[in-house]
């Protein structure tokens, strides 16, 4: 394999062409065109890495000839050759950022040699972050299908064995074996409550916004149907007030990961022996925000905690309970979609999260 860099010169003068393959052609693979025409035909053909071109040439000078190069090959790194008076068309070409530096003649081959190889450099670094680039794509274009099947191919089954489970605890003439089915259904709803954590953090933190038209009132019913399902709440005074005048834009599912979180934490986080358990949820949209307010009068979190609350894998309790994901996630949703949240919690007290949240159309 050939790891020499591979420098393309241009110039009219067939003595300076001769020159510059005599000196250089140890230590780079080159070549060299006596017009504009005949260089643009080579860089077409070849792997060209670095392209020298003077710039005072019958027919197209160099600042031309590289116009022409970058509409068919952008890449190769540009040097142009010029002398004092020329300067001019030069900054232009710098400005356009045609030209990665210029080099005034009569040349020097120490600062050819060095400049061809500073300029072979960003042009392999470029050509890295080019590759990189492509595999992000591919990894995230995979991580998205692993998200589906994480879904649909995990969460299906359990749900499978969780019905079973229901089933067969009817059917059963045993009552002490109930116990066993029992922790099936404690095991199997563990497991799908963590896949589901996993999917949330994927949506708030891996995937760009998909903005659609925002009905606040329908999502929060929907995800109050779900939190019925999920949780025992009946003891909990639920409070939702939402005013929606205007419409508003933003990215759903990140939406449905805030409000999920947070509620999750409030109803997790209530002292056991209260017997008036509130959780407030307020939403005002104003032409331009959505301003979303969580209150509970739960444990509250520890001033010494506060700090550290939005932190991945953070627990603020000594609970058993959670996976110090969830304010993390909400934490993430919301700067993605350019938002900003605050807290205020007094221990033993309450705590009360304020989402604001820009319309995004």
């Amino acid at each position: 394999m050939n790891d020499k860099i591979h420098v393309l010169y241009i110039d009219d003068e067939d003595n300076n062409l001769k020159s510059f393959r005599a000196t250089l052609r140890k230590d780079f693979k080159i070549f060299t065109a006596i017009d504009a025409e005949e260089g643009l035909k080579i860089a077409r053909e070849e792997e060209v890495h670095v392209v020298i071109a003077d710039q005072r040439m019958p027919g197209m000078t160099g600042t031309e000839f590289f116009e022409e190069l970058v509409k068919f090959k952008p890449d190769p790194i540009r040097i142009l050759l010029t002398g004092y008076s020329d300067i001019a068309s030069v900054i232009d070409a710098i400005n356009k950022g045609e030209v990665y530096r210029f080099i005034d003649k009569p040349w020097n081959i120490e600062q050819i040699k060095n400049s061809i190889k500073n300029a072979a450099d960003i042009y392999f670094m470029r050509r890295e972050l080019k590759e990189k680039n492509i595999k992000l794509q591919k990894l995230h274009s995979e991580m998205n299908q692993f998200v589906y099947s994480l879904s649909h191919e995990l969460r299906g089954p359990l749900m499978s064995i969780s019905g079973v489970s229901k089933l067969a605890k009817m059917e059963l003439k045993d009552p002490e074996a109930a116990e066993y089915f029992d922790m099936i259904d404690s095991a199997t709803g563990k497991l799908d409550d963590f896949i589901y954590k996993m999917l949330d953090f994927y949506r708030s933190t891996k995937i760009d916004n998909k903005v659609s038209e925002i009905d606040f009132k329908e999502i929060v019913d929907q995800q109050l149907t779900a939190y019925r399902a999920k949780f025992d709440i009946a003891h909990i005074l639920v409070d939702i007030q939402i005013t929606q005048e205007h419409v508003f834009f933003s990215d759903d599912s990140k939406i449905r990961v805030i409000l999920n979180n947070l509620f999750s934490n409030s109803v997790q986080f209530q002292k056991s022996d209260l017997s008036e358990k509130k959780i407030n949820l307020s939403i005002e949209v104003n032409e331009s925000e959505a301003i979303i307010t969580l209150s509970d009068n739960g444990i509250g979190i520890e001033e010494k905690h506060h700090p550290d609350v939005f932190n991945l894998f953070t627990r603020a309790t000594q609970k058993n309970v959670g996976t110090g994901l969830g304010l993390y996630m909400v934490k993430e949703a919301v700067e993605q979609m350019g938002g900003k949240i605050d807290m205020e919690s007094i221990f033993g007290e309450r705590t009360t999260f304020k989402v604001t949240l820009p319309s995004m159309k």
